[in-house]
């Protein structure tokens, strides 16, 4: 099997790429970061011949489409494909409490990392999706992106990012169904993880229900092995519940 995690750099993608190395069924993976961390560079030099990384802004469709001329260099089939790419927080954007810290640029860099770059990499990957056996795309989103469950207000372009990335996923495996029936196309909620992007507010987190990174991929790659067909375009809970939209 190959597989292909965008957003390997750090937390979650990191740890998807550890545990997919640490698999002999995955002969071949493949890793994007737009910063390389030393640990996923530790990987590369013990793993040379199974793990090709691969630097990708998925803010920029031209550094996408140069990411899959290489791929199409390597490979013309995956069978995992893992969207890791999010961004909650960092030093200039914070969550929005209120109405009154809303910014347009904040609202656009929350879309274009959190939704719109997980569209764009589908809109290049289905040749490589589509073969006998059956594929997955999913993408990590989020709980406080669903609109049904929404009961605390706030944090406005994180949520609003995440319910748009859904629907971009519900209408990616409509229109994968078509033409590919063989990919599942799934959103997957990892619940809280220790990482970067969790840190500054996991001091009201219960210590049960915060995880680490090896936890949250190895309860989530059991979600994946659980997917059939008729699961395509749903959102998965990290116990393998399906959440509201």
């Amino acid at each position: 099997m190959e597989t292909l995690v965008i957003g390997a750099g750090r937390g979650i993608g990191l740890e998807f790429v550890r545990q997919y190395l640490a698999s002999d069924l995955y002969q071949r993976v493949y890793g994007t970061y737009r910063q390389p961390s030393a640990d996923l560079l530790a990987l590369q030099e013990r793993y040379p011949d199974r793990l090709q990384l691969i630097p990708v802004d998925v803010t920029q469709e031209a550094q996408i489409t140069a990411a899959i001329a290489t791929l199409k260099a390597q490979t013309s089939r995956l069978d995992e494909v893992i969207y890791c790419v999010g961004l909650l927080h960092h030093q200039t954007l914070q969550p929005e409490k209120s109405l009154r810290h809303i910014q347009t640029e904040n609202l656009l860099t929350y879309f274009q990392v959190n939704a719109i770059g997980a569209v764009l990499w589908a809109k290049h990957l289905l040749p490589f999706l589509r073969h006998p056996e059956p594929a997955i795309f999913a993408a990590i989103s989020a709980k406080v992106g669903s609109i049904e469950d929404n009961r605390l207000g706030g944090w406005y372009g994180y949520r609003a990012s995440k319910a748009a990335l859904n629907m971009f996923l519900k209408n990616i495996a409509i229109e994968w169904s078509r033409v590919a029936p063989n990919i599942i196309v799934a959103a997957l909620h990892p619940g809280t993880t220790a990482t970067d992007l969790s840190q500054p507010f996991q001091k009201n987190v219960p210590p049960e229900k915060l995880f680490s990174p090896t936890r949250t991929v190895s309860q989530l790659r059991q979600v994946i092995a659980n997917l059939h067909p008729q699961d395509t375009g749903k959102f998965f809970n990290w116990d393998g519940e399906s959440l509201p939209w």
